[in-house]
């Protein structure tokens, strides 16, 4: 179960369905710098999933990962089943980061992580929202759509995270 919004320190504290179904224990990890993307297959930011993917193959061994969490609260841009997402992302992007199981990340149904997220850091206004968690798990900064994953100001931000 995760944890409750108001009761929750950091990240670590949720848990979160894979794209596979598998409960994913944020915990899993800790020490390491965690970029949250809310995906969507149908976006015209959807060609980030590349940069996305760059960012992880450059900086994982350093201790980062990208978790993308694909959502279809804007525009209806991510209508697809679990497994018609992996599939996308995999054919198109090559993507190997981590995927989790499609949520909700507005309104009433939010899930508790995203919940999180925004409380510390400010709402979801559109899909490929970046929100850039430490190695303690706490948010640190959110970057908005326009916001290239491969932009110096982001890059920058995760170098500072992993102490270059």
């Amino acid at each position: 179960m995760s944890a409750s919004l108001f009761a929750a320190n950091s990240v670590h504290e949720f848990t979160m369905k894979s794209i596979d179904g598998q409960d994913t224990p944020l915990a899993n990890w800790k020490g390491k710098v965690m970029l949250f993307v809310n995906v969507a297959s149908q976006c015209g930011y959807t060609p980030q999933y590349k940069g996305l993917e760059e960012l992880y193959r450059k900086y994982k061994d350093r201790g980062f990962v990208v978790v993308g969490v694909p959502a279809n609260n804007f525009g209806s841009q991510e209508p697809g089943s679990n497994e018609e997402i992996k599939q996308f992302c995999t054919r198109n992007y090559s993507v190997t980061f981590p995927m989790m199981a499609k949520v909700s990340v507005k309104g009433s149904d939010t899930a508790p992580l995203y919940q999180y997220l925004q409380q510390a850091a400010g709402d979801v206004r559109w899909n490929f929202t970046k929100f850039l968690v430490g190695k303690d798990g706490k948010v640190i900064q959110k970057f908005d759509s326009g916001i290239a994953p491969e932009s110096a100001e982001l890059t920058k931000a995760i170098e500072q995270a992993l102490g270059r």
